[in-house]
């Protein structure tokens, strides 16, 4: 395979390649881009061919194109266009929105019902990499897109965008996934749980991956249960921009070119290394939110979460694979980084070579450029995490009737007592992880953070807007079988 050459002034955009009808391109945006409020956010059903079969999915697009990106200064003024015939509802992931906004069914408002369009309108807090989803099983089915909100920096930058939105995919719909996990118990919180058709097409077998967890481990801590639970899910296939290896995005980029990556984890229940290979990254923010730029070849990225990486081409031809490698098995997905006519070597999309699970050695590391102010906390709690495989049930306990006021200080240490991880996200928030096991640190500020088994992750945050804001795992399957509280900010 060969790139295609490009003009110069064509290197802010992708190579052109079609994807269910739209261009792989769109997930790249254009800054400073200039459009008049409200803009129009379309939630619709498409076609993809994965495997060679055809699926049909969701979309959020505006004017055809996946996602929302927003210039320095705009606000978020968005007319959301609900064009499937069930309902479904948004969240604004990493925003802060007013609670009535945040995008979660009946807190307060109720579920977009097919047809109805519900104006959003707030100020843009924060700038950087987020992304928008269905709050249902819908997200299962790629009911979600990226939402970039660009600073003054990046406008004025001399560099290149690349967006990648990573999906774990499987032909069968959401609520027969969650049955076969449950047992036919199904879950207790599954708004929106409609199936879609998608007639015989495909197959999905579920696993109990006990996945070893390595020698570096101790699993002496583990109180003699020896291996922790990996991957509850086999899917058909893992997607970034909509494709898998097999045929995958290629985006044309400039020799000696300067490029962002935006990396976002779309994956319902599955966690991903990224790595970019031959290219020197520098990982420069998570969550949207910049920490103290680090050397980073390999950086772990559960579901929910958000890294930005700067990589740098060399000046020669070549082709540079950015992929994503899922935890504990072989299989992987991502892009192609190419300058133009360059050769492009197929990539398998399972190799032989396992992955470790995700811990928290670079968590560990990180240091936020704009740490929260010291002061004491007002509020100290203890959040306990806990389920199995067996019952499939999960619970997030320790929270219950906590009510702050406005501008508190609360930490919370989260202890994960289950055998399987949990990226905890709270909504309407950012914070900031000051401990890990007990050792305190200013680490990353951030919205989404993981917490393996056995571990304890101490975050702290100041009270915000108003609300009654959902706290849960971002393991969808775990979401909607218990593990989801609610902290009311009066």
């Amino acid at each position: 395979m060969k790139a295609k050459p490009m003009n110069r002034r064509d290197f802010l955009k992708t190579a052109s390649l079609a994807v269910g009808g739209l261009a792989a391109s769109q997930f790249v945006p254009r800054i400073g881009r200039a459009a008049p409020a409200p803009r129009q956010l379309t939630i619709d059903t498409r076609i993809l061919e994965v495997n060679g079969k055809p699926a049909t999915v969701y979309g959020l697009t505006e004017n055809g194109k996946p996602g929302l990106t927003f210039a320095p200064g705009e606000r978020f003024s968005v007319s959301l266009n609900n064009r499937l015939k069930e309902d479904t509802i948004i969240h604004w992931h990493g925003l802060t929105p007013p609670w009535e906004q945040d995008g979660v069914a009946d807190n307060p408002l109720p579920m977009l019902k097919g047809g109805e369009t519900r104006p959003y309108d707030f100020a843009l807090e924060e700038t950087g990499t987020f992304w928008m989803h269905a709050h249902t099983l819908q997200e299962q089915n790629l009911l979600a897109a990226p939402l970039i909100v660009h600073s003054k920096e990046d406008a004025a930058a001399d560099r290149q965008e690349v967006v990648i939105l990573l999906h774990d995919f499987s032909f069968k719909p959401a609520e027969e996934l969650l049955s076969t996990l449950t047992g036919g118990k199904g879950g207790h919180m599954m708004h929106g749980a409609h199936q879609m058709d998608h007639g015989s097409m495909g197959k999905m077998s579920m696993q109990h991956d006990m996945t070893s967890m390595g020698s570096g481990h101790d699993m002496s801590a583990m109180g003699g249960m020896g291996a922790m639970d990996l991957n509850d899910i086999e899917y058909d296939a893992y997607l970034a921009n909509d494709r898998t290896l097999d045929d995958p995005e290629i985006v044309t980029v400039e020799k000696g070119g300067r490029i962002r990556l935006r990396i976002i984890n779309g994956a319902a229940s599955t966690a991903f290394h990224l790595t970019t290979g031959k290219l020197a990254a520098r990982l420069v923010a998570v969550d949207g939110h910049a920490i103290v730029p680090m050397t980073a070849e390999t950086v772990p990225i559960s579901m929910g979460q958000r890294i930005d990486l700067d990589v740098e081409i060399p000046k020669d031809d070549g082709a540079f694979p950015i992929l994503a490698l899922r935890e504990g098995t072989g299989d992987r997905t991502g892009i192609v980084l190419a300058t133009p006519g360059a050769k492009i070597d197929r990539l398998a999309a399972k190799i032989g070579t396992k992955t470790q699970p995700l811990d928290l050695t670079l968590e560990s590391a990180l240091r936020s450029t704009a740490p929260l102010a010291n002061r004491p906390a007002d509020k100290a709690l203890m959040a306990h995490l806990s389920g199995d495989m067996a019952s499939y049930q999960w619970a997030l306990a320790g929270l219950e009737d906590l009510k702050l006021k406005s501008g508190e200080r609360v930490e919370i240490a989260m202890m994960n007592m289950s055998m399987m991880a949990h990226p905890m996200h709270l909504h309407g928030h950012a914070f900031q992880v000051v401990a890990i096991d007990g050792q305190r640190m200013a680490g990353a500020v951030r919205d989404t953070v993981l917490v393996p088994p056995m571990k304890t992750v101490t975050i702290a945050f100041d009270a915000g807007k108003p609300g009654h804001w959902p706290f849960h795992c971002h393991h969808l399957y775990h979401m909607v079988t218990g593990m989801m509280t609610h902290i009311e900010v009066a």
